[in-house]
């Protein structure tokens, strides 16, 4: 098991503050360098694609203002993690074609200069502590009226729409693993309203406790868990 870290360097040292926006279109440019038919199976214009892949973000010093974010240093790292070996292979491959390559960001500009493989920890208890490196994103879709209803974890619901999103990742996936034995549990956890593509959206971060087969476990730690997983939402560090 591995994820990728991956080091920018920029100009000057200030990020957009939809970051979501500025990472998937540079993911999408990525693939484009690389395979226009594996661009083509992940992002379809024709239909929504189920991805298996998160990521977040290291920014130093981070300091957050209406629509930017300004750092302490021209440099930051994104930390990305794919539960398909095969498919995450490619984004390593894609992602070394676009080193050295400017990529822009409205006035600013930034470089991939490192991408390399960590070592991830496989789970093997039935009941782990994580924190949540992104937010944690957990919705319910009416797909009659097409509306959304989010759950945080201070409410009732959280965990039983978040259990049924770990089933449609599944299920979509075709992936034949048990959610009999998922749950989650807040022990540090805090609501917060995250900007998703430019949407306030409510959800969670902080510590949560996860139970489940290891190997459920294992592939949630690398696909991320909630909704909007492959737009920087749901990824974690497992703490013990």
């Amino acid at each position: 098991m591995f994820q990728l870290k991956l080091d920018f360097k920029m100009e000057k040292p200030e990020l957009p503050r939809d970051m979501d926006k500025l990472m998937v279109s540079f993911l999408k440019a990525s693939l484009q360098n690389y395979s226009q038919e594996l661009y083509e199976a992940l992002y379809s214009e024709h239909k929504s694609i189920i991805k298996s892949y998160t990521f977040s973000f290291f920014l130093p010093g981070a300091r957050f203002e209406k629509e930017k974010i300004f750092l302490d240093k021209e440099n930051f790292a994104m930390f990305f993690s794919d539960a398909d070996l095969g498919e995450s292979i490619h984004f390593f491959n894609a992602f070394k074609k676009m080193r050295g390559i400017r990529y822009p960001i409205n006035g600013n500009s930034m470089e991939l200069v490192f991408v390399r493989p960590k070592q991830c920890r496989e789970i093997t208890d039935h009941e782990i502590v994580v924190k949540m490196l992104s937010s944690l994103i957990v919705r319910r879709h009416n797909p009659e009226d097409n509306t959304d209803i989010y759950y945080t974890c201070d409410q009732p619901g959280f965990a039983q729409t978040l259990k049924e999103n770990v089933e449609n990742l599944l299920k979509k996936k075709n992936i034949p693993l048990s959610t009999e034995d998922f749950s989650i549990e807040s022990v540090k956890g805090k609501k917060i309203v995250a900007s998703v593509f430019g949407r306030s959206t409510d959800a969670s971060i902080g510590i949560y406790k996860l139970t489940g087969a290891p190997e459920l476990l294992n592939y949630l730690y690398l696909s991320g868990i909630g909704s909007r997983r492959s737009e920087g939402h749901g990824k974690f560090e497992v703490m013990w």
